[in-house]
């Protein structure tokens, strides 16, 4: 498996990709979370702005702040509805450009696995929130076949292809994540499962839109066309097909909570 940088700079197509099942896991995610409504948020790693537009609909934010390393991505975020009420700006998730207490609360949304260090981009939420303020996160079981790449994934590598990964895919895990947390200081945590499904037209629908990953679409378009055509018919034979056609398969993240002690 090769571990490396993986770039999101097509929000438009992240959006597509990625962006319909994170506001799938962000409806359950808010739904268990249920913050109190008006206060400032600051969203760590807000990409297009899918988990960000969420927050803006259901929380009545009185302020907040969107932060991506990606110029292409923060440039989709800002087309939405939600930058009516959030303001979209690049920066690091290991150095947020903000002051201490700054927020009532922290989250990442699917963005934990690509922080270098994960431990201090949680300590840079820490750093940011009030005393008693919250922070949070949902990430992709990873590990143990939650994420909604695994149908084309597990079948490349069991054909010996090494797609790329990102390089923190441990911290998906809910005992890293309860061990991140709990080292940061963060006190009455709680955690859950979070399952959603996602429905295609048919299989090229499927096929063309995680293709819109750009590390999974760059590694396949470099694939021997014969490569190519084995691996489809393999995911096709995992995601057999209703009926009409359509795809419909589910994916799982881990959440957890806590607050900064007052």
């Amino acid at each position: 498996m090769v571990e490396q940088k993986i770039n999101f700079d097509d929000g438009a197509a992240y959006e597509q990709m990625m962006g319909i099942w994170s506001r799938f896991a962000g409806e359950i995610f808010l739904d268990w979370f249920a913050p109190p409504r008006g206060l400032h948020w600051i969203d760590v790693g807000c990409g297009s702005g899918a988990f960000t537009e969420l927050l803006v609909e259901r929380c009545a934010p009185l302020e907040l702040q969107g932060i991506d390393p990606s110029e292409g991505q923060l440039a989709f975020a800002r087309t939405r509805p939600a930058a009516r009420v959030a303001e979209f700006r690049q920066g690091d998730a290991m150095a947020l450009p903000f002051p201490a207490d700054r927020f009532d609360a922290a989250v990442m949304a699917l963005v934990l696995i690509f922080v270098p260090d994960p431990a201090k981009g949680v300590a840079e939420m820490v750093r940011v929130v009030k005393p008693g303020g919250i922070v949070a996160t949902y990430m992709w079981d990873m590990l143990g076949g939650g994420f909604p790449l695994d149908p084309v994934l597990i079948e490349m590598r069991a054909m010996g292809l090494a797609p790329p990964r990102p390089p923190q895919v441990a911290a998906s895990r809910m005992e890293a994540l309860q061990e991140l947390w709990r080292g940061a200081g963060l006190e009455g945590l709680e955690t859950r499962e979070i399952a959603v499904q996602r429905t295609f037209a048919d299989f090229d629908d499927f096929w063309m839109t995680t293709l819109k990953s750009s590390a999974l679409g760059s590694t396949v378009a470099a694939m021997a066309a014969g490569d190519v055509d084995t691996l489809k018919s393999r995911v096709r034979a995992r995601l057999p097909a209703s009926p009409d056609g359509r795809i419909t398969y589910g994916a799982r993240a881990h959440a957890i909570r806590g607050r900064l002690p007052k």
